[in-house]
């Protein structure tokens, strides 16, 4: 008999010796499990990553005859998030239990419309998390879209499925939802590039709400050509190409909260615009300072703040503005419908549901204040730069 086998023979009924090959075997099931999903991303046959609910194809509207100028997206095909209505569609919500109870929309929403309108081909409904009211993309029935760049890692959501399918080059860009970062955040994590317009910017009639007044229609695209095209068309501009932005503001403060060195992005961003005609050096400021100086109601919340940290007390109540009406909005919505229908949830999505029904805001009047000054703030500051969109991410 072997010394090695003497060795573990003697030591099994030691606890720590199971512990440790516990941990190992553990170890080899979860490097085993993230090479075989890096080795094959259609894993257990679906080829689409994942990122589709249904499957169906929008033809675009009769392309204008000749000399009339070609439709500006002709050729792109793109797909929607399931929250957008399509006609002889029940809008599903990310929910079989919403789906189930709901009826077939009986029209198109009119972003969709829109762009069928110039063009583009809509090829299907994508995958989210429930009610678009979670981060992580993942969705406890319909499974979870493959990360293209990263197999192993989530794809980020809420609108995962039109992020997926745009980095797995299955469309040529996707329509998502952003709340609190629904679009930018899937955008980030799939190496794509993910654009949210200024609240009321692109129409939300025929779009599933989470919550009204911070939803916006967000674009998914795989470069920036694309995105420019499509997002030309949402936002209705001129064919003259508007006054192009002068100003680049650096938030200081904002930065200093990223883990990537701030004179790293303002180096980065000096190098990709010191090409371009009419940009001035690029501003510094503290922007928990401005908005504390100009939402001042703001400052009774903030008096609210455990935060120790007086430079983010600001910011962090804030956040909790945006988190606190996103709850009471969509608690007005969806309570009845949830109480009564008593839908199954993800884990994550079932916690933050339950919150927001279980919410009760006395001071919704204040939020609501908050957020209009807020608003009216930031439009002053950006005043001078009227074609520079800017949207603030706090988390």
């Amino acid at each position: 008999m072997s010394k090695s086998f003497n060795i573990i023979k003697t030591n099994t009924s030691n606890p720590k010796v199971w512990v440790v090959i516990g941990v190992s075997v553990v170890g080899f099931v979860v490097l085993a499990e993230t090479l075989r999903r890096r080795r094959n991303p259609k894993l257990n046959g679906r080829v689409d990553f994942g990122a589709f609910l249904e499957r169906f194809e929008l033809i675009p509207f009769p392309q204008p005859p000749p000399p009339a100028a070609r439709q500006p997206l002709a050729g792109l095909k793109f797909a929607i998030k399931d929250v957008f209505d399509v006609k002889g569609y029940v809008t599903g919500f990310g929910s079989p239990d919403w789906k189930r109870d709901h009826h077939e929309a009986d029209r198109t929403a009119v972003v969709v419309t829109l762009l069928l309108k110039n063009g583009a081909t809509c090829i299907g409904k994508t995958v989210l998390d429930e009610f678009a009211f979670g981060i992580t993309g993942e969705n406890k029935h319909y499974g979870t879209p493959v990360n293209p760049q990263m197999p192993s890692h989530i794809p980020g959501g809420s609108s995962s499925g039109s992020a997926v399918a745009v980095a797995a080059q299955l469309v040529d860009f996707a329509l998502g939802t952003d709340t609190i970062g629904c679009v930018r955040v899937p955008a980030s994590f799939c190496g794509i590039l993910g654009y949210r317009p200024s609240h009321g910017t692109v129409s939300m009639i025929g779009v599933l709400p989470n919550s009204q007044s911070l939803d916006t229609v967000g674009l998914l695209a795989r470069n920036a050509s694309i995105l420019h095209r499509v997002g030309h068309v949402l936002l209705q501009l001129n064919a003259v190409e508007p006054r192009r932005a002068r100003r680049l503001i650096f938030a200081d403060d904002i930065f200093q909260l990223s883990k990537v060195p701030k004179l790293k992005t303002i180096h980065v961003i000096s190098k990709a615009i010191e090409s371009l005609s009419g940009y001035q050096n690029p501003e510094h400021m503290n922007v928990g300072q401005y908005i504390a100086s100009n939402v001042p109601s703001l400052k009774g919340l903030r008096a609210q703040s455990t935060s120790p940290e007086n430079g983010t007390a600001t910011l962090k109540a804030l956040s909790s503005v945006m988190l606190s009406l996103q709850r009471y909005e969509f608690k007005t919505i969806y309570e009845e419908w949830v109480k009564s229908a008593k839908p199954r949830l993800g884990y994550n999505v079932f916690e933050r549901v339950l919150e927001a029904i279980n919410t009760t805001q006395d001071n919704i009047k204040i939020l609501y204040k908050v957020r209009n000054e807020m608003r009216a703030a930031l439009q002053r500051l950006l005043k001078v730069s009227l074609s520079l969109n800017v949207s603030l991410r706090i988390c």
